[in-house]
């Protein structure tokens, strides 16, 4: 089925006023959460989830504006918050029985993990950030002709209207951009699941711009408030990572290292959407991180 994890149970949980997420659940064991990327729902976990739900409590839901979940209407700049998104997934957590877990994100889920991490540092055990910078980071790399590369960032930065009228118009072109051009195993995504990220993101274009605007501003502050008074994540991290560092300019690792004492960074070989290319090798590192 393409709009499901099998073997996972799924269920609707509210995590805030108004605000309830769509979920799926399957295994026994310490709790580990999956946060997805874009343009994707929590299914872009199916392989990885299955793997370790063999020993570990998996959870995955779709996050705020996306999938399945609530999709409030923007009522002011904290509603896409990573800082509100990431309350979300603690409020989600709890609602399950569960006060502390292990946690893990790729792409705009990593942004949200990044800062449950810094803002929920005795509830969060790991941390697993898949292919990001930290958001006032990315913005200070991105420069110069190297940035076309991040042209969605720029657009869904630019104020209500235009940019949601633009990517509606053509929506399937512009999701379906990435999900083709991010990918170096063409098999990776078959294609009833590239049809299912292309339905879910079509009938998300406000909220997904809403993520991605609140990510020029209010958490760009969030981030900056962060390294001015010297917070770090406390927990062990793990960030695996294409090797952006050398295609833009940057250490990447050295940017890392300096939110994260305990920290273990790689690059990999595969694509964007890694936990889909190299399943295997994705869930293993997650559980030297358990483990480690």
């Amino acid at each position: 089925m393409a709009c499901a994890i099998n073997g996972f149970d799924y269920r609707r949980v509210p995590v805030a006023d108004g605000v309830s997420l769509n979920v799926a659940v399957a295994g026994s064991g310490t709790p580990v959460v999956l946060l997805h990327g874009f343009p994707q729902t929590h299914l872009m976990w199916r392989h990885v989830a299955a793997d370790l739900a063999a020993d570990h409590t998996v959870i995955c839901p779709d996050l705020r504006g996306y999938g399945a979940s609530d999709k409030p209407a923007v009522t002011g700049p904290g509603t896409y918050a990573k800082r509100t998104m990431a309350a979300d997934v603690v409020a989600l957590a709890r609602a399950l029985g569960h006060e502390r877990f292990a946690l893990a994100g790729h792409d705009r889920g990593a942004l949200v993990a990044f800062r449950a991490g810094l803002d929920h540092p005795a509830v969060i055990s790991h941390l697993a950030c898949l292919d990001v910078l930290p958001t006032l980071d990315m913005w200070e790399v991105m420069r110069g002709v190297g940035a076309a590369v991040g042209f969605h960032l720029y657009l869904m930065a630019q104020p209500p209207g235009l940019p949601e009228q633009m990517i509606a118009a053509s929506a399937d072109a512009f999701f379906g951009h990435f999900l083709d051009g991010w990918t170096r195993e063409p098999g990776a995504i078959p294609a009833e699941v590239r049809a299912a990220y292309l339905r879910a993101c079509r009938e998300a274009v406000p909220s997904i711009v809403a993520d991605y605007r609140a990510s020029a501003g209010v958490d760009v502050e969030h981030d900056r408030l962060d390294r001015e008074a010297g917070n770090r994540l406390r927990m062990p991290v793990m960030v695996l990572q294409q090797d952006w560092g050398a295609a833009l300019g940057f250490d990447a690792a050295g940017l890392w290292g300096a939110w994260a004492s305990d920290l273990r960074h790689a690059t990999v070989t595969c694509g964007h959407f890694m936990a889909e290319e190299a399943p295997a090798d994705i869930a293993k590192a997650l559980r030297d991180l358990l483990t480690g």
